[in-house]
């Protein structure tokens, strides 16, 4: 039966050092290069039928390593817009705003190129990509989909497909160069599996 497979970039520079990377194109570490590879073998096991990928480059070289090159690019897969926060890790954050929490508290607008997003908007995102991909989900004999997208963006879209608001994304951590799936079990959405990782 048809699956979302939900794909997140390789490792980068700032996703190894924690940092908030939203909007800004941070390629991907040679790790990075090595994670995304080691998905092709997960992936050939698949039959995906369509791939849609974030314009992001991480996003997008990830797809093409992971042998997915080729997919319909969605503005609306882009990882969520921190704004002020672009780079900046919790750590750092929490030294202005002791507690901070990305999900609960949210960003500050940061310049033109980072005005910052809300958690509500990235869901309203993420509804638009589900209403486009998931209509054969579940059904017999029908392909796979495959979304290569970015962590938080992806946890959100999780929590939707769930019926769950967009802040309950905050329960499905998702590790670079991971897979997760999304299914249907007797009618409901399920996922069905998750930070799958390629073995060592």
């Amino acid at each position: 039966m048809g699956e979302l497979v939900l794909i997140r970039h390789g490792q980068t520079e700032w996703s190894r050092d924690r940092r908030h990377t939203g909007w800004t194109d941070v390629p991907l570490t040679e790790e990075g290069v090595r994670q995304a590879e080691g998905l092709r073998p997960l992936l050939e096991a698949r039959d995906i039928g369509r791939v849609v990928v974030s314009p992001l480059a991480r996003a997008v070289r990830t797809a093409e390593l992971a042998g997915l090159g080729g997919g319909a690019a969605d503005p609306d897969l882009r990882e969520w817009d921190y704004g002020g926060y672009e780079g900046i890790t919790t750590a750092e954050i929490r030294r202005g705003r002791p507690g901070w929490g990305l999900w609960r508290d949210g960003v500050v607008p940061g310049g033109p190129d980072h005005p910052g997003e809300a958690l509500e908007a990235v869901g309203a995102r993420v509804d638009r990509v589900l209403e486009g991909v998931a209509r054969s989900v579940g059904e017999e004999g029908a392909p796979d989909v495959a979304l290569v997208a970015h962590g938080h963006v992806l946890r959100v879209l999780t929590a939707r497909w769930l019926g769950l608001e967009p802040g309950a994304g905050a329960l499905f951590a998702l590790g670079t160069g991971s897979v997760g799936t999304l299914g249907r079990e007797h009618g409901r959405p399920v996922v069905t599996s998750w930070n799958l990782a390629p073995s060592a």
